[in-house]
């Protein structure tokens, strides 16, 4: 039995900005009208100075960013750092959560990944389920899709749970000599917070494929405290 009033609306923050290029409004505007329907209370602010509040993160049960490259302070990075390990759950997707703050040695061990690069730009290439996973909740009842979009080389550490990968294919003309396969979908456990990281998600029409749309979905739930 849950110890937590069930009752309670829950609270969302969405920061959002950064580079255009990844639609940080128009994106986290498609997640906006579930995570009310899933009784979140929702305040959007533009940028991470909200993090400067440690009063109202320790408040949040669900940090939702989408806020690709810019600048946090010291102070933001270390008082998101401690929500997250107090409880507050943190979740995003592509750039916008793993391209964020790259001068943060703090946010990266937050996060516990770094996007590298997108070779050859927009590619097709599958992330597939992860086998020993796939009954995990936020992959349950998906097994692997194919996207035409931008296929993130991330560097990351093996506190992650990996959900779904994703494999760089070798060929005469790349540096790499042999095939990597990369995390394309992780969490992470830090302190009594959680957070949920996807890489996929540069186009709108990304976040619309049924099954990128439903594990983004579920990844907010479940990591909101």
């Amino acid at each position: 039995m849950s110890t937590m009033d069930d009752t309670r609306t829950r609270q969302a923050l969405i920061v959002r900005g950064g580079w255009e290029g990844h639609s940080p409004v128009e994106a986290t505007d498609r997640f906006i009208p579930f995570l009310k329907e899933s009784g979140f209370s929702i305040e959007v602010h533009a940028g991470p100075e909200v993090y400067a509040d440690a009063e109202k993160l320790a408040a949040t049960d669900l940090v939702v960013q989408c806020f690709t490259q810019g600048v946090a302070t010291d102070e933001q990075v270390l008082n998101l750092s401690a929500a997250v390990q107090a409880g507050t759950g943190l979740a995003g997707w592509h750039g916008g959560i793993v391209d964020s703050f790259r001068g943060s040695p703090d946010y990266l061990h937050l996060t516990g990944g770094q996007w590298a690069a997108h070779p050859g730009g927009f590619v097709e290439y599958e992330a597939a389920v992860v086998g020993e996973r796939a009954s995990h909740p936020i992959v349950a009842g998906l097994d692997r899709w194919e996207l035409n979009t931008e296929q993130y080389w991330v560097l990351t550490d093996e506190l992650n749970d990996v959900l779904a990968t994703t494999t760089f294919p070798v060929g005469p003309e790349t540096p790499w000599r042999q095939e990597l396969t990369c995390p394309a979908v992780w969490t992470r456990q830090w302190g009594k917070g959680k957070v949920f990281v996807s890489t996929i998600g540069h186009k709108l029409e990304d976040l619309d494929h049924p099954d990128v749309r439903a594990l983004t979905e579920r990844g907010l739930l479940w990591a909101s405290r």
